[in-house]
């Protein structure tokens, strides 16, 4: 049986036409976005899953992970109007009362700054990663360090399976 996908938590409550508002978004992207997402998608960095343009209650947000509950938000010029700025932090204040974190970069900060935005949004993926139940954990465990040509980045997953008595497995492995 299918589920309706307005019922699905992730998207808190969201209109069929906030949804299809930002399914027209989506093929509009701008600059700054596009650059992003091209870090952000198919888990390439973080190995978590973002949506772009994702609807969430009345709000489209322009960066979405469902898995930590991260938003990420990207202003441009528009967003330095006192009138707009009001409008983005009560937005933001009830995106956070939904028990999601809230991040803000700007245009500029995305295009010409591209690694320290990489660095808040790994300092705030591995602060929300969590351990994973079931018989064992699982952890993310990111590395930023500078290299020749910019930010690198190590990630690599430790996998614990705890099982009774001598069936007791750890695994590492590096993406």
């Amino acid at each position: 049986m299918k589920t309706n996908i307005l019922t699905r938590d992730m998207f808190y409550g969201a209109s069929t036409g906030t949804i299809r508002a930002a399914s027209i978004l989506r093929k509009n992207t701008t600059l700054a976005e596009k650059i992003l997402w091209k870090r952000l998608r198919n888990r390439k960095l973080f190995l978590v899953k973002f949506r772009r343009q994702h609807p969430l209650d009345i709000f489209i947000v322009d960066f979405y992970c469902h898995e930590i509950k991260l938003v990420i938000e990207i202003d441009g010029e528009i967003h330095n109007s006192e009138e707009v700025k009001d409008y983005d932090l009560s937005r933001q204040s009830h995106i956070e009362q939904l028990g999601l974190t809230f991040i803000r970069f700007t245009n500029h900060e995305v295009i010409f700054e591209i690694d320290s935005v990489l660095t808040v949004i790994h300092h705030n993926v591995s602060k929300l990663t969590p351990l994973q139940g079931g018989r064992g954990s699982k952890r993310l465990v990111i590395r930023l360090f500078k290299g020749a040509g910019g930010l690198k980045i190590l990630v690599t997953r430790n996998i614990e399976y705890r099982g009774s008595g001598p069936n007791r497995m750890v695994a590492r492995y590096v993406f």
